[in-house]
């Protein structure tokens, strides 16, 4: 591909060389060009591209977009300025990559919480109805029965399109992905044509990046302007609601959802269990009774975006009861990790005050002793992170009989004032708890502490297997230490 035929839609100026060059790679990594490539200087959060066009230029660059004025010392380099070079990254992987949303059939999903479990269900919903969804998000991407490892939630703009490229010649119609504020402030995402988007809710999180709720929720209607047939919106969620009357503006048809709304999409006959939930689904043409193989109200928020999507895009009722009956459970949501008898220990990513106030709730009700709370705290030092563990500390002091604050992912943050703080606001809120900085201590401790009928939730993890700490990803597997020290203690107990 010539890089005139690249850069063809752009706006830049050209500060010296040939447009009429062969384009074989392109990149932002200057490590990851090849011969005749384009390396795009882009800044991040840690570093500036521009800072590696001379190596670039050794690894076989022979064009660059720059916005800031640069000297090179090859003559036969073509540079071209632009005002953003993300958004020119943007634009330069949907050409490089031949515009592969224009024949993919792409459903974005954004929200502060249940995008992953939304994305299950709607997976296995297309599923039942015959349709080949290829999956971006928090797990990684998934195309057909390989597993790809995101770095993001969202990748960057380049790999994004490449995915997309990649599930086409893989004969894949359809692609769920999870878009993150993040990505949608740094126009990852531009350029991708989203089918469907779909709005979960709203709850602090990301703040360091957005600073405000209004920058954060900015970022996330961002998404909204950029469907072309449905927006799924939850209008229980008081951001959604503001989003819905949005939304009246913008291109797709809007399908609300909700529990305690007049809404589009919504459930009667809730009956709850632990192990499963029960409802009938209302739609403008029908209802279905609905199992979910998991408790409590968000399962029934996520399922029902899940529905609103399938059903606005034609699948039948018969085959949206299927799929979500089908999804036994997800790994990392609510995940019993070990259970015998009345004990039970789940597994939830819950990292936010919202999530961890409703995996609580929804799992005290099946609680016939102590429910104990294993849970990590934010490593941001900022005023926003302080906040944060401010708010964790309170809900664990109110929903936990008994808490374990641990640490998470420290990376380089100092643990000592991370916890500090979160013993702040546990004591402030008059919670029973005690401070274990290594978090398998803290689990093994959680299990060793409990008897027969307690349920310990671990929070925040999830479904990942590393702990970073520093610039070093620990493998950490959650489930085998609980079911390790459960296999231990029910052994001792049984011997006694």
């Amino acid at each position: 591909m010539l890089l005139h035929e690249i850069v063809q839609h752009m706006k830049f100026e050209t500060i010296q060389g040939d447009l009429n060059i062969p384009i074989e790679s392109v990149a932002f990594n200057s490590k990851e060009l090849k011969e005749n490539g384009l390396f795009i200087a882009i800044i991040g959060m840690t570093t500036d591209g521009h800072r590696y066009i001379e190596e670039a230029i050794k690894q076989g660059a022979t064009a660059i977009i720059v916005e800031k004025d640069v000297k090179v010392s090859h003559s036969n380099i073509t540079i071209l300025k632009v005002q953003d070079t993300r958004q020119a990254l943007a634009e330069v992987a949907v050409a490089f990559y031949g515009h592969p949303t224009d024949t993919l059939h792409v459903i974005g999903i954004t929200g502060t919480n249940g995008k992953t479990s939304t994305s299950h269900f709607i997976k296995a919903i297309y599923e039942e109805a015959q349709v080949d969804m290829g999956v971006i998000g928090t797990m990684g991407t998934f195309i057909q029965d390989q597993r790809i490892e995101n770095k993001n939630t969202t990748p960057e703009s380049l790999d994004l399109q490449r995915l997309f490229n990649q599930m086409l010649e893989h004969g894949v119609t359809h692609c769920m992905m999870e878009v993150s504020s993040h990505a949608l402030e740094l126009k990852r995402a531009d350029g991708t044509q989203f089918h469907t988007g779909i709005f979960t809710n709203l709850t602090p999180d990301h703040l360091e990046l957005h600073k405000t709720m209004e920058n954060y929720f900015s970022a996330k209607a961002k998404l909204f302007q950029m469907t072309d047939q449905f927006n799924v919106i939850n209008i229980d969620d008081p951001y959604g609601k503001r989003l819905y009357e949005m939304a009246a503006e913008y291109k797709a048809k809007r399908v609300s959802y909700g529990i305690y709304e007049q809404a589009d999409i919504y459930p009667t006959n809730i009956s709850y269990s632990f192990n499963k939930t029960v409802y009938t689904v209302n739609t403008p043409t029908g209802q279905a009774e609905i199992t979910v193989h998991l408790p409590g109200d968000i399962y029934v928020y996520n399922s029902l975006a899940a529905i609103a999507c399938a059903y606005s895009n034609g699948i039948s009722l018969e085959q949206i009861q299927r799929g979500i009956q089908a999804v036994a459970g997800i790994r990392g949501r609510m995940e019993v990790a070990y259970e015998k008898n009345d004990f039970k220990a789940i597994i939830d990513f819950a990292h936010t005050e919202d999530a961890l106030a409703k995996t609580l709730t929804a799992v005290r009700p099946y609680t016939k002793g102590r429910l104990i709370l294993v849970f990590g705290v934010y490593a941001d030092l900022s005023e926003n992170g302080r906040d944060k563990r401010n708010d964790m500390g309170r809900v664990a002091a109110e929903y936990a009989d008994y808490s374990i604050a641990t640490l998470d992912n420290p990376k380089h943050h100092d643990p000592q004032i991370i916890m500090k703080e979160v013993e702040q606001a546990l004591l402030a809120n008059n919670g029973a708890f005690e401070i274990v900085m290594d978090r398998e201590l803290a689990i093994q401790h959680a299990v060793e502490m409990s008897d027969e009928h307690d349920t310990i939730v671990i929070a925040g993890k999830g479904h990942e297997t590393a702990q970073v700490i520093g610039d070093v990803a620990i493998p950490f597997n959650e489930k085998e230490i609980v079911k390790k020290a459960a296999e231990k203690k029910f052994a001792l107990s049984s011997t006694n």
